[in-house]
């Protein structure tokens, strides 16, 4: 099973990668372009990454999303490293590890075309490459430039968040073991060098051809105005974070909420160097981003590094020493009810949503795979082979996965713009621009290479408006549609009535087909 086995999605995927189709199309490596003209949205290393991957690899679904894969590789073994040189035990480096790669918000990730992993995962390399400086004076040189260059890297990928996480992490860990001074030395300023060649230039050059067009939409209405506006207001909560921190560590949620709470609660006791550095992680990256009204919880993903390595210590201090926590073994009976839970769950919902399963070997296979995994688990836990418990955890979520093949086929159609598009320019001979709904805009303008309208009423712009024609209104639209005698469209049900109403007498219109959660339309000017 590959990450190409679903089409690109709506409305994320799509963006990035029809950003980097048009820079191809322009062939430009410094400018992003996307409908046709430039847009400051992120900076440029994903676009490197995804043109590099178009030329090595055939299929454009699995090229898009293959960095982010091979980035979170790289994350798995950068967290066994840094636990080893923190913890000094092998152990404890391979849970860590394990956990971190079978978390569920990591494998999403991992095969999403999104800039979250590999700016997480440079992010997580500047620590490391600080950490294991900071581990022994004749590595501190290579360690410090080796921090700034993954910073710039980082940078690159995002924006300052890149160098602003890092050196707040930094600094209050060497303020805490009141070592600040470690950090300004020779090899401070050859790293600020270092950063500087390799962040500034882009800018730079962003910022010279493109002037406040650049600077207004990149630092100021995706920084700053995110910042202070909610894209997604359902998320403007006070405990969002909070609960995304624990949610997204499944199937592990159970041992990390424990672990962050006696983590705290002994940190007084253990202020060991790791412990010290771990706080100061997940501190900031939280404060960071806790007090923004814009939240989704792939923004504080740099921090689940660390989230795996409390967990991991966790683990390891109550399950597998010789002081085992008789904690550890009242959750993991929970954990395997929950386990349990999930079979007897599938069962009594599996005719409610059968019509989405296109084998029908498929709901028993993954009962029986379930039952499997909760029965191997609680056998473990209670015989108190707790390391295979663990083990049989780290398997559970890549073997749902397994699941994906079966019902893709059924689930497209509602993520990805891909069999609309192709069933639309297969069937009829689109001339003009087609009318999409704001979610579908940029997966109809990558998978048909038209040129696209926006209708949604009443619906606001796109947070970073695009260079496309947005009907926001009944007038607007009927203006539009006057002077075109066909004109399709792709778009959400709830448009439809926008569409009989805007329609009345004056131009006839027809469902063409449905496909998954997209209305193909054609409308006629009579």
């Amino acid at each position: 099973m590959g990450n190409s086995i679903l089409s690109l999605t709506n409305p994320d995927e799509v963006f990035y990668a029809q950003t980097a189709k048009e820079m191809i199309q322009h062939k430009s490596w410094l400018t992003p372009y996307l409908f046709g003209k430039p847009q400051f949205e992120k900076p440029i290393f994903l676009y490197w990454l995804l043109r590099i991957a178009y030329v090595i690899f055939p299929n454009p679904d699995f090229a898009a999303r293959f960095f982010p894969a091979l980035f979170a590789t790289f994350g798995v073994i950068a967290v066994y490293f840094l636990a080893l040189i923190g913890f000094q035990n092998e152990r404890k480096a391979l849970i860590s590890s394990l956990i971190l790669l079978s978390s569920n918000l990591y494998i999403g990730l991992s095969r999403t075309l999104f800039t979250d992993m590999i700016f997480s995962i440079f992010i997580l390399f500047s620590l490391l490459s600080f950490y294991w400086g900071y581990s022994g004076n004749d590595k501190k040189g290579i360690g410090i430039i080796l921090f700034f260059y993954f910073c710039a890297t980082a940078v690159l990928t995002k924006g300052p968040l890149g160098f602003l996480i890092p050196i707040l992490i930094v600094l209050m860990f060497l303020f805490a073991k009141e070592d600040i001074g470690f950090l300004f030395c020779k090899y401070f300023f050859w790293g600020i060098f270092i950063f500087i060649a390799v962040s500034f230039p882009w800018y730079i050059f962003m910022i010279v051809k493109y002037g406040s067009s650049f600077t207004y939409e990149f630092f100021y209405n995706d920084h700053i105005r995110r910042f202070l506006i909610a894209e997604h207001a359902g998320n403007d909560k006070w405990y969002f974070y909070s609960s995304s921190m624990i949610g997204c560590m499944f199937p592990w949620s159970l041992y990390t909420l424990t672990a962050l709470i006696l983590f705290f609660k002994n940190l007084k006791k253990d202020t060991s160097t790791i412990n010290v550095f771990i706080l100061s992680w997940i501190w900031i990256v939280f404060l960071v981003f806790q007090f923004a009204h814009s939240k989704l919880a792939s923004y504080i993903f740099p921090m689940f590094p660390a989230l795996a390595l409390i967990t991991g210590n966790f683990i390891y201090d109550a399950a597998l020493s010789k002081n085992k926590s008789r904690t550890f073994f009242i959750i993991s009976i929970i954990m395997a009810f929950i386990l349990f839970l999930f079979p007897v769950a599938v069962i009594f919902l599996l005719p409610k949503f059968s019509i989405y399963i296109s084998s029908k070997t498929l709901p028993y296979a993954v009962i029986a795979l379930l039952f499997i995994f909760s029965g191997l688990f609680g056998f473990f836990v209670l015989s108190q082979r707790l390391l295979k418990a663990v083990f049989n955890l780290v398997f559970l979520i890549p073997t749902l996965l397994f699941v994906i093949p079966f019902i893709h086929n059924t689930i497209e159609p509602y993520i990805s713009s891909k069999l609309a598009s192709e069933y639309l320019l297969k069937n009829y001979k689109v001339a003009g621009p087609i009318i999409c709904s704001k979610i579908f805009a940029r997966g109809v303008r990558y998978y048909t290479d038209k040129e696209i309208v926006v209708i949604g009423i009443p619906e606001s712009n796109f947070f970073s408006p695009h260079p496309v024609i947005f009907l926001g209104t009944d007038q607007k639209a009927k203006d539009y549609l006057r002077n075109r005698p066909i004109t399709y469209c792709i778009l959400r049900k709830s448009s439809i009535e926008d569409i009989k109403r805007i329609a009345d007498k004056e131009y006839k219109f027809s469902i063409l087909k449905i496909i998954g959660n997209e209305y193909l339309l054609q409308i006629e000017h009579i």
